[in-house]
């Protein structure tokens, strides 16, 4: 039993020591003990995906403090162009992972969700978050309706937790995000991987996007593979399901996986309407020695490609060398024909290849047809050309290589200039790590069909790549001249990586390229591989393999980029 003192003391001792660990609490939860910082990046955020990443936000919660527990967020949606595009907002705790990948990181989950978007909008939840640093993504989910144009604005207002509200500090700049479309998405259709885009608006303004449907895996050729396409018959708000346009089958007795098609490349004839694709075929396997594999079934692994070793040999048959296919379209691309082999029509015999570039081709002020081209000559270096016809597609003729540069150049873009001249830009192998002041874009210039070329004053000057297939495209008629044409130039803007995918403008027939009228699309790292076609007389369009989806459509105002 306590004596009267024992209980003065008890009573005296026991408010002091809860003052004491109140104090204690109260000091270890500070709000200016832990800090929060947000960031954005420029994505696409897409229709017909699901979590868009929008915000990182990053919380500190200092080391020998107590948890804390985070309750809710408040999102601004201020400079986001329609609040109704958004059907909802998903806050995801990422633990110590700063970057957000879908759901598939183990430490991924949901912190809140809500339907109910309105320009200020708060997220509940509970999160008990350690001593240490935390990473939240703060993701959109759009209507399908959600306007092509439209832009997003995010950003957090402040971050309730269980003692005091704290406002995000900003690392960098606002972001206003471009909607786009996730026009192919992994897994889609039971397609693996979408890859090699191609892009072109036929004369009734139908949009036609084609790609790789590479069904088993991403690898390159061989594999199973054909050419898929979608079409847009409203500017690219909505697209049309899969079809293919070619598809080689089990031609000769060989299983799908030894009868792939890949690497097409898209031409409208401006004269007939007619729309001619180009693919390359592969027929078995090639050996590293240059020899034809018997006996393949399909539970064979072997496998190689046209441009690794001797992978495409000299000749004309299908077990000495891939085989240049097209296909042709007299309906606005709704049905394609069946495959037209060009190969011994076309094809040096003693070159190891000779195939499309992908992309898109042209037709020239004349009425000539034009494939931009690539190949290995009689030594398997590769090599950069045309293919064009001026008999509206009867009859085909391969030019001489452009340029023979050290390593070689493949993939390439082909453009009209306003004095007639044809303009290729090239993919230079020598721009594999390099990031010297000599890194870019190989550039030739001819005016006899490719009989003879001249290289370019901005070559290897002027447009820096991390050795990746680029797009070129010219919007406005010629008759406009050059002084009313734009060209435009888009891929990774970057000598070591395949991400920052920016266009460029040129109004002076790719002479220059300035800064100001450049547009970061994408600045995180995807496959890299674009197109780009007119959508109208005010906008462009292009697609290309995003870090968000296989492969991203967007379409973009001309008067925006000319500010």
């Amino acid at each position: 039993m306590m004596t009267m003192l024992e209980d003065q003391l008890f009573k005296r001792i026991i408010p002091m020591l809860s003052l004491l660990m109140a104090a204690l609490t109260l000091h270890a939860i500070q709000p200016d003990k832990v800090t929060v910082e947000q960031q954005q990046y420029q994505l696409p955020v897409l229709v017909q995906k699901k979590h868009n990443p929008v915000l990182r936000l990053k919380v500190t919660v200092p080391e020998g403090e107590h948890p804390v527990v985070l309750q809710s967020l408040i999102v601004d949606l201020e400079g986001t162009t329609d609040i109704s595009d958004i059907d909802a907002i998903d806050i995801f705790y990422l633990g110590s992972d700063s970057v957000f990948n879908g759901l598939s990181g183990a430490k991924t989950v949901s912190f809140g969700t809500t339907n109910k978007v309105r320009l200020t909008t708060t997220i509940k939840g509970e999160k008990a978050l350690a001593p240490g640093d935390h990473f939240l993504w703060v993701c959109y989910t759009l209507k399908d309706d959600a306007a092509i144009l439209g832009r997003i604005g995010s950003a957090c207002k402040s971050m309730s937790f269980s003692y005091a509200a704290v406002a995000p500090v900003r690392r960098g700049n606002p972001v206003k995000q471009r909607i786009g479309m996730a026009l192919r998405q992994h897994g889609q259709d039971g397609v693996h991987t979408s890859r090699i885009p191609g892009l072109a608006t036929t004369n009734k303004g139908t949009l036609l996007a084609i790609f790789d449907a590479r069904y088993e895996s991403a690898r390159d050729l061989q594999g199973h593979m054909d050419i898929g396409l979608h079409r847009s018959t409203d500017g690219g708000q909505t697209w049309e399901p899969l079809q293919i346009a070619m598809d080689m089958g089990e031609w000769g007795g060989l299983p799908q996986k030894f009868n792939g098609v890949s690497d097409a490349c898209i031409l409208v004839d401006r004269n007939s309407g007619a729309i001619y694709i180009a693919g390359l075929w592969m027929y078995g396997v090639i050996d590293d020695s240059g020899k034809w594999v018997e006996g393949l079934a399909d539970t064979s692994t072997v496998w190689n490609h046209q441009w690794r070793n001797k992978g495409s040999q000299p000749g004309f048959g299908v077990k000495q060398t891939s085989q240049f296919l097209v296909v042709k379209s007299t309906d606005d691309g709704k049905t394609w024909g069946e495959p037209i082999n060009l190969t011994a029509r076309c094809k040096n015999e003693e070159w190891w290849l000779w195939a499309p570039a992908p992309g898109n081709g042209i037709t020239m002020e004349d009425g000539t047809l034009v494939f931009p081209t690539q190949g290995r000559d009689a030594s398997g270096k590769p090599f950069s050309n045309i293919t064009y016809s001026s008999d509206g597609g009867e009859t085909w003729k391969t030019s001489n290589p452009a340029l023979d540069v050290p390593g070689g150049t493949t993939e390439c873009a082909v453009v009209q200039l306003a004095d007639g001249a044809l303009m290729l830009n090239m993919r230079a192998n020598s721009n594999r790590g390099n990031e010297g002041v000599d890194n870019g874009r190989a550039i030739a210039i001819t005016s006899d069909m490719g009989a003879t070329w001249q290289e370019h004053p901005t070559s290897f000057r002027a447009l820096p790549e991390p050795t990746c297939m680029a797009s070129l495209y010219i919007h406005g008629d010629m008759a406009d001249g050059a002084g009313n044409r734009a060209m435009f130039f888009l891929n990774p803007n970057s000598k070591t990586a395949r991400d920052h995918i920016t266009l460029k403008v040129s109004l002076d027939e790719g002479n220059s390229w300035p800064a100001e009228h450049w547009l970061l699309l994408d600045e995180w790292r995807g496959r890299g591989y674009s197109c780009i076609t007119s959508v109208d007389s005010e906008h462009i369009g292009v697609l290309y393999e995003s870090s968000q989806a296989d492969m991203v459509f967007q379409k973009i105002s001309i008067e925006e980029l000319m500010q």
